[in-house]
């Protein structure tokens, strides 16, 4: 059901929800590289299982040290296992394998037509309405996001399978709306954020530890100190940090608009590029950026209840 109570305009503009969105979004834009030097060096699999190894008794610490109650009740155990499978076992699996026949950049660039699908699945699952503004100002990013996708094929050094890196990445996306969609219905919203996404990591942890042993054998424990140090990087940055202040985000403005995350997510990533690795902007990649920030604006700005899309 949705909430009748109109809420406040342009919910982007209090602090509350635009300090964790340009948080995420700049720690976010940070990983997809990151990301890269994780499957140099071991079967993606293993790397997820590394990383969320890590990542969960620190959100099981932070649970804690917030006072938050560990126990979910029948009903939470079931979603949290839910968010374990999608978000921290198949999104993941999908895109580190993703990146292994396409650039980080072009998966970044896909990623942020999340705001698609978690505004279908939001629809369908949890009654929340699509508005014209949002349409209107998805249109407008997707036009962006094809133009940035299309500056990547063209300057990316794409090899291995092109179509398959494709199909994971689309995996990944649909795993994550799910993921995103099904923690904001009213089991979710009943739950302590920290000590839901605790038990989840717990469970995507094992989940992955046993597709990683299915398919590439026993666990391989690289030396490279670089390697551990982009784990803890991914496991505590961009997942005990980020995980919390998204799911909020989605609690409080709905999974389409918080999807618009991804948008500045590629736009950060984009910039970190700039700085680090010399990147050139060209006026394809600048027309895209703009229209995407444009039709991230559009949607952001309408008057709306938290669930709307």
């Amino acid at each position: 059901m949705r909430d009748p109570t109109p809420g406040p305009p342009h919910a982007l503009l209090r602090w509350r929800v635009a300090a964790p969105f340009l948080l995420v979004a700049l720690i976010w834009g940070s990983t997809w590289y990151v990301i890269t030097g994780q499957i140099a060096q071991v079967p993606p699999s293993w790397s997820v299982t590394y990383r969320f190894a890590l990542a969960t008794p620190a959100m099981f610490a932070l649970a804690l040290a917030t006072g938050k109650s560990l126990r979910l009740g029948r009903a939470g155990q079931g979603l949290a296992l839910a968010l374990g499978l999608f978000q921290f076992c198949g999104n993941f699996n999908f895109v580190y394998r993703a990146e292994q026949h396409l650039t980080s950049g072009v998966v970044a660039v896909m990623f942020a037509l999340l705001l698609v699908p978690n505004a279908l699945f939001a629809r369908a699952l949890l009654g929340q309405r699509i508005t014209p503004r949002f349409m209107a100002g998805s249109a407008v990013a997707i036009a962006g996001v094809a133009l940035l996708l299309a500056e990547e094929a063209r300057t990316a050094p794409l090899g291995g399978n092109i179509a398959l890196g494709v199909a994971l990445t689309v995996g990944g996306i649909l795993s994550a709306s799910i993921a995103n969609v099904i923690q904001a219905g009213e089991t979710g919203r009943a739950l302590p954020l920290a000590s839901l996404l605790a038990w989840a990591m717990l469970y995507g942890t094992g989940i992955d530890a046993a597709v990683a042993w299915a398919t590439a054998g026993p666990p391989v424990v690289p030396r490279d100190p670089a390697f551990w140090a982009g784990t803890a990087w991914l496991a505590l940055a961009g997942s005990v940090v980020t995980f919390p202040l998204y799911y909020g985000i989605v609690r409080a403005i709905g999974p389409g608009r918080a999807a618009y995350n991804g948008v500045l997510v590629v736009v950060v990533a984009m910039l970190i590029s700039t700085l680090i690795e010399g990147y050139a902007w060209s006026p394809l990649a600048v027309g895209g950026a703009v229209l995407g920030m444009a039709g991230m604006l559009i949607a952001l700005r309408a008057r709306s209840s938290p669930a709307e899309g």
